[in-house]
């Protein structure tokens, strides 16, 4: 099961999630997000746990809690939807610039 971990640190890393994550259970994979362009931990991430039982004992325990200073929000991470529906930027209209008669 893949779990959401919001409001972390930005001190935290992989490793302090995996490690308390592993309280619960056997931990998957662990991955905090990072910003595209500056590298910088955006706040957020994801552990895997492959046990629903362990995973959701997990959620319920850390959710809430205090860690690494952030109280923090844990729960079962929802299937990301397309989000490139539509064209960026796309007003609907004839285009940037320019006169139209």
């Amino acid at each position: 099961m893949n779990i959401y971990v919001g409001n972390l640190s930005r001190e935290t890393t992989e490793d302090d999630l995996r490690q308390a994550f592993a309280a619960y259970g056997q931990v998957e994979t662990v991955t905090i997000i990072k910003d595209k362009y500056t590298g910088e931990p955006r706040g957020f991430g994801f552990v895997e746990m492959p046990s629903s039982k362990e995973a959701h004992t997990a959620i319920t325990e850390m959710d809430g809690k205090d860690f690494q200073g952030h109280i923090i929000k844990v729960n079962e991470a929802r299937q990301r939807t397309n989000r490139r529906g539509g064209k960026r930027g796309d007003f609907g209209g004839r285009g940037r610039g320019g006169r139209h008669f």
